[in-house]
């Protein structure tokens, strides 16, 4: 034990180097007394040597009992071992770094204050810390940035894909067409394969649209598809759909529901191939009405279908089916226009020495009919009646008031038996008296014969083109004539005929201005094109003619509603 009597003289070396280091320093006896401490070490622990001196060290700082120090003072006391700790000490807010080891004098100690170099550390590794959370932050951040960018990217595909879906529906009249194209927009975005089914009017059930990502797996989807209508049993997803007007989703195909889907073998054995592992089915409802249904299916590496792809998928076939609505009117709209053009414009009659056919296009896009029409008929003495006109306007209601102008010229020529002026001015006072609101112009031809087998062609114009002859020779000739006013006005003035032979082989065209009035070309420019077509084609079968000066003509579409009669005379027994 290190004490007063035991150390050498105050003048010995050591003592006063001890004495003098800036180092704190104790030492500790067996009774954990201080034996010995240095000024230096006195004054970092706060005291004076004289107070420390033979005081136990835990009676003097208790709070350092249970501390790392007295772990360590214990420790190298007990096992000779020197060691060292780092620890704070809070009675003096002090961190102090303590180096122990045992001698024969006792447990000795040095210790520094590492307060400013543990704050140091400290400060390094918080903002060590700080940078790593900020990168962490940072990370999370971009990662979370990458996530949206990819939702959004994402969400403006599906968005595009309903865009295209009504675009590419409502493109076609066609309905199986639009299902087809339907079924090829859905995959991949929404599904690894679908089926599109429709049902028909009288309830049968077809799978017109098909579609597979993999081109390898096309075939096998076929065959499926091919035996699935006919073995589905009322369970399975579309049968249930179609009967709830609810979707159904499977979102873990298993071997239970492929058998309650698919009633017999064959069909079983069809779909083993495609790996079902996820479907969904979706109505096509539109109005009420059920028009088929879309189901979408996963392969076994695309898992169960999103939230985000059935919230689309469910869009999409709304869209669809009331696209295929749409189709429907509008074709049933068509059927009606065609059914109404066939009672209006009836076949031309056809005698076997005058050969007449008729063609009729309609400006109006999808409605086979408007206001220009065509007509041929006997009178009572045999004599052929050729009427062409052109009621203002180029829809239903142009087409409605044709009829009654045609009805008008029709009755008026049959109770008349006269010449052509005198007819139109007849109907233009029917018109007027009977205040049809329209207004039209009309060329009406008569075919008389005399006793000695001679034909004439008599004609006359209410303010509409006038027809052309082409002769057996091959020459077109402009049958002219004063032309009058058009119908629907009143006119008391007179109108006037026109008269030509009309030798065997001789072609003669009837035509509205749909025919040859274009934007930007001369009326007269257009009437020489058609002109020149019959010289042309004039010895063509009466058929091929008017179908050839259709296709040449109307290359670049109607821009009004045309209508063409054409007149052929032949040779026959008269």
């Amino acid at each position: 034990m290190i004490t007063d009597r035991a150390l050498p003289p105050r003048g010995d070396l050591l003592v006063q180097a001890v004495e003098g280091m800036d180092r704190p320093l104790f030492v500790l006896d067996e009774a954990w007394c201080f034996s010995y401490i240095n000024p230096a070490g006195a004054q970092v622990l706060g005291r004076t040597v004289e107070e420390l001196l033979g005081r136990g060290i835990w009676e003097a700082f208790p709070e350092a009992v249970g501390s790392p120090f007295q772990e360590l003072y214990t420790s190298v006391f007990r096992t000779g071992e020197s060691g060292r700790t780092v620890a704070y000490f809070e009675p003096l807010d002090t961190w102090f770094q303590a180096d122990a080891f045992r001698t024969d004098a006792g447990l000795v100690v040095t210790y520094d204050d590492v307060t400013e170099r543990r704050r140091t550390e400290d400060e390094r590794a918080a903002a060590v810390a700080a940078r790593e959370e900020a990168a962490q932050r940072a990370a999370e951040a971009a990662l979370r940035a990458a996530d949206a960018a990819a939702e959004a990217e994402l969400a403006g595909r599906h968005l595009m894909l309903l865009g295209d879906i009504s675009q590419a529906m409502t493109s076609t009249l066609d309905s199986d067409e639009a299902v087809s194209r339907f079924a090829r927009l859905v995959v991949p975005l929404l599904a690894d394969w679908c089926l599109v089914s429709v049902v028909d009017p009288d309830g049968s059930r077809r799978d017109v649209g098909r579609a597979h990502r993999d081109p390898a797996m096309v075939e096998a989807m076929h065959r499926y598809a091919d035996a699935r209508v006919g073995s589905n049993s009322p369970h399975a997803p579309v049968p249930t759909a179609l009967r709830s007007g609810q979707p159904v989703v499977i979102p873990q195909v298993t071997s239970a529901h492929v058998e309650q889907m698919v009633a017999d073998e064959v069909s079983r054995e069809a779909l083993a191939p495609l790996h079902p592992s996820a479907v969904a089915t979706f109505p096509l409802l539109a109005r009420g009405e059920q028009f088929g249904a879309l189901t979408l299916v996963n392969g076994p590496d695309r898992g169960p279908h999103t939230d985000v792809e059935l919230r689309t998928a469910e869009v999409a076939s709304r869209r669809a089916a009331l696209a295929l609505d749409n189709a429907r009117l509008a074709a049933a709209n068509q059927q009606v226009a065609e059914r109404l053009q066939l009672s209006l414009l009836s076949p031309p009659v056809q005698q076997p020495h005058l050969e007449t056919a008729v063609r009729y296009r309609a400006a109006t896009r999808g409605v086979s009919i408007g206001g220009d029409w065509y007509d041929s008929f006997l009178q009572p003495d045999g004599d052929m009646v050729l009427v062409i006109g052109d009621v203002m306007g180029h829809d239903i209601e142009a087409a409605a008031a044709m009829g009654q102008v045609k009805t008008l010229v029709r009755g008026i020529a049959f109770d008349r038996c006269e010449e052509p002026a005198g007819l139109l001015r007849r109907v233009d006072h029917a018109l007027v008296g009977l205040a049809v609101p329209t207004m039209a112009t009309a060329l009406v031809c008569r075919v008389e014969h005399d006793g000695a087998g001679g034909r004439t062609l008599r004609w006359s114009s209410a303010g509409h083109p006038e027809p052309l002859m082409l002769g057996p020779d091959g020459r077109v000739t402009d049958l002219t004539a004063p032309i009058g006013p058009p119908l629907g006005i009143g006119w008391r003035g007179p109108r006037a005929d026109g008269a030509a032979d009309l030798p065997d082989d001789a072609t003669v065209l009837l035509f509205t201005d749909g025919l040859f009035e274009r934007r930007g070309v001369p009326l007269d420019d257009g009437r020489e094109q058609v002109r020149r077509l019959l010289a042309r084609f004039g010895d063509r079968p009466l058929e091929e003619l008017c179908d050839r000066l259709l296709s040449v003509m109307l290359a670049d579409g109607a821009e009004d509603d045309v209508a063409v009669l054409a007149l052929r005379t032949r040779a026959a027994a008269r």
